[in-house]
Formats: C-alpha cells, sequence, structure tokens
C-alpha cells in the first residue's frame, strides 16, 4: 500500500496504530522511538514530511523528533531500505576475523556502498560498529537474524536464498506493506 503526499506522508493506518499506542507509554515523547520503527517498517524509511507529521500527531516539536531519529543509526532518511537490510559487524573481533572483508566482498558483490540499496531495492548494505556478537566473529545481521562466523561462501549462499522468489519474503510481497 502507498503512503501518503508529501505533506500527510504517514498513511491513516500508521497514524491510527500510533495513536493506538498513546495509552501504552507514559508521555507521547516515550512514543517517539516506536512510533518511528512503525514508520520506518511501512514506508522503508522516515522522510523530513514523516518527522513533521509525526511531530503533529505526538504534539512535539520536529526537531526534538529530528534529534532522535538522527541519534539511531538504524533509520534511514534518504531513501529507502532494501526488503533485506545486512549489516556487517566492524567490532575488532569481527574486524580480525574477517568483518572488513566480507563487508568489501559484499561491496564489490552487490554494487553498493554501505547505506545505500541495491536497485532492484532487495538489499540495503550497512556496517555496524558492534552487533554484539564477538563470539561469533565475523557475524552479519540480516534484517533481525544474526548469522555467526561468516565467510564469503556462507554469504554466497545467504544471498541466492534471499533472492530467491521462492524465498517467503521476497515471493510477491513489498516492502511499504
Amino acid at each position: 500500500m502507498a503512503e501518503q503526499d508529501s505533506e500527510q506522508p504517514i498513511a491513516p493506518e500508521t497514524e491510527e496504530a500510533i495513536r493506538w499506542l498513546f495509552g501504552r507509554y507514559p508521555t507521547r515523547r516515550a512514543l517517539v522511538l516506536p512510533a518511528l520503527h512503525l514508520i520506518q517498517e511501512r514506508l522503508g524509511g522516515v522522510p523530513a514530511a514523516a518527522v513533521r507529521h509525526l511531530a503533529r500527531i505526538l504534539e512535539l516539536p520536529a526537531p526534538e523528533i529530528q534529534d532522535t531519529l538522527s541519534f539511531y543509526g538504524f533509520f534511514k532518511q534518504d531513501g529507502r531500505i532494501g526488503r533485506y537490510r545486512i549489516w556487517v559487524c566492524r567490532s575488532l573481533s569481527c574486524a580480525i576475523c574477517g568483518g572488513e572483508d566480507l563487508l568489501g566482498y559484499l561491496t564489490e558483490k552487490l554494487g553498493i556502498q554501505p547505506g545505500q540499496t541495491t536497485p532492484d531495492g532487495l538489499f540495503t548494505l550497512e556496517h555496524a560498529e558492534c552487533l554484539g556478537a564477538c563470539d561469533f566473529a565475523p557475524a552479519v545481521l540480516v534484517n533481525e537474524e544474526l548469522y555467526p562466523k561468516m565467510d564469503r561462501e556462507k554469504l554466497d549462499r545467504l544471498l541466492a536464498e534471499l533472492a530467491a522468489p521462492a524465498h517467503p519474503a521476497t515471493a510477491g510481497a513489498t516492502n511499504n506493506a
């Protein structure tokens, strides 16, 4: 489902889901992060117009929401997130075990730099300062699933599996549900 125009970028269903959360949080300020997650999940990112719209919904200053948004590297404001967001850990243990090599390999294989999305909208490549999986170095996170002790061959198999039309997340689904 497509979201609204640039002045009303949050669809009524998304706004309703945000408003439903009002009673579950002690203040509207406490609702900022969950609301940003909802918006990103449904839009594939959080454009500036969505920040302004969220500010109106929560009755908070837009710069306050923007501060929260820009503090967390998880949120994307410039462009859309691909169906699969691939995070490659760059912590010391992952770097020593080949994490930097994996990041370079994915950059070359996908034809994009960290922070970018493939033209088909399937993959977004990111680097993470730490995934908290030092025992499993080098670690890769795809959406919310951790892949431990990765190497090029495992990455090739994973990318092929994710890109396969029979994969549940790629079979006819779109990222702006």
